[in-house]
């Protein structure tokens, strides 16, 4: 019978860095992905607000069928960009951690289906519930905006600005989307 070694072992420092930059990666890529899907539900929730006859039943759909759409995507060109560059399939593990990386972008779609269903119930109006699913989401750049800025270590006014630019950039995308009638 064998016994448990009773102290760690201890891991060498450059194990541990790669350790904790490979997390700093996949956390990065994670943040990635959900901010890439906001801009993108904005965008879908502002259109469907503008639009003249919609129901909750069509919004909900389109909003899970975006969320679904994007992800299914994602991880389509994950593997195709894994196969391009390594010449071979993604192992059992890489398909995990790409299913991981790209959770949030599914993520993104709760914010406007919860207040699309509150909208269903009565609380409000369709529009108003897709226009601020639409404002949440935008919201939520400036604070991750923000919150980068503060990260970075260059104080307040740096995270200010820094939210700002998100912000702008999300208002962007959601402008030319208006803008193309789509």
């Amino acid at each position: 019978m064998t016994r448990p070694d009773p102290k760690p072992r201890p891991v060498a420092p450059q194990q541990n860095a790669a350790t904790a930059a490979r997390a700093g990666d996949i956390a990065a890529a994670r943040l990635k992905e959900r901010i890439y899907a906001t801009i993108t539900l904005a965008a879908v929730v502002v259109t469907l607000a503008e639009a003249e006859e919609s129901d909750h039943t069509e919004a909900a759909l389109t909003v899970a069928v975006t969320a679904l759409g994007v992800w299914l995507a994602t991880l389509v060109a994950d593997e195709q960009a894994h196969r391009a560059v390594t010449g071979r399939g993604a192992s059992r593990a890489e398909i995990r951690t790409g299913l991981h990386v790209s959770s949030p972008l599914l993520l993104s779609a709760v914010g406007p289906l919860a207040l699309i269903g509150m909208s269903a119930l009565g609380a409000m109006d369709l529009g108003t519930a897709l226009l601020t699913s639409a404002g949440v989401e935008v919201a939520s750049l400036f604070l991750w905006g923000w919150r980068t800025g503060l990260r970075m270590g260059n104080g307040p006014l740096s995270a200010l600005t820094s939210g700002l630019l998100d912000t702008a950039i999300g208002v962007g995308v959601v402008g030319v989307k208006l803008l193309a009638g789509h």
